[in-house]
């Protein structure tokens, strides 16, 4: 699959814009100033493709781009930093809440960083990829602004605060260096079977 023919598809404001579901879609939650855009822009090895806002909290609709005709990324609102309304917050919310239900994620991409405690935010996103059956990886972005002395206990804490299943991967990641990025698409590939 080639990772640099990507295309922006539709920026869905409800369900009905969702896309049709005819190929894998890979899924990226974070909380907003996390550093999504700058995670996807990594993988497909582009400066802007995703767009980086100098405010947190740009992303307001589900984002779909398609990647090589092979797969959806598909970048969610981020969560619980933006400063927008509490009926904006909440609309985000029912946004996401509707995508989740309707069970088309192939591969989640949750976001958190690794200099820090997941908030109650992040909780609840990993209770919402945990609930839904679908697998996913956990991304712990900044690995670049964290001692190395102290990175076995952020991740230890990051496991242990989501409450993941032994199952989920959790990839120290650095949006900034590239750290990571390997793994990260080794298992986005295997999730559109390529």
């Amino acid at each position: 699959m080639n990772l640099q023919k990507v295309e922006f598809l539709i920026s869905a404001a409800s369900p009905r814009d969702f896309p049709k579901r005819n190929i894998p879609e890979i899924a990226f939650a974070g909380k907003s100033n996390v550093g999504k855009s700058s995670v996807i822009n990594r993988i497909l090895n582009r400066k802007n493709f995703a767009r980086v806002g100098e405010k947190p909290g740009k992303t307001i609709h589900v984002n779909y781009f398609t990647v090589d005709s092979k797969c959806y990324f598909v970048d969610l609102p981020g969560y619980g930093y933006a400063k927008v309304s509490q009926a904006e917050k909440d609309r985000w919310g029912k946004l996401m809440e509707d995508y989740f239900a309707e069970g088309r994620i192939d591969l989640g991409v949750m976001i958190v960083d690794c200099r820090h405690a997941p908030t109650n935010n992040d909780i609840t996103m990993a209770d919402w990829f945990i609930q839904s059956g679908c697998p996913f990886v956990v991304v712990a972005n900044k690995l670049d602004k964290v001692k190395k002395s102290e990175l076995a206990g952020n991740l230890a804490t990051i496991r242990e605060d989501l409450n993941l299943p032994e199952s989920t991967v959790v990839i120290p990641f650095s949006a900034e260096k590239g750290d990571g990025r390997d793994a990260l698409v080794k298992r986005i590939l295997e999730a559109v079977g390529e």
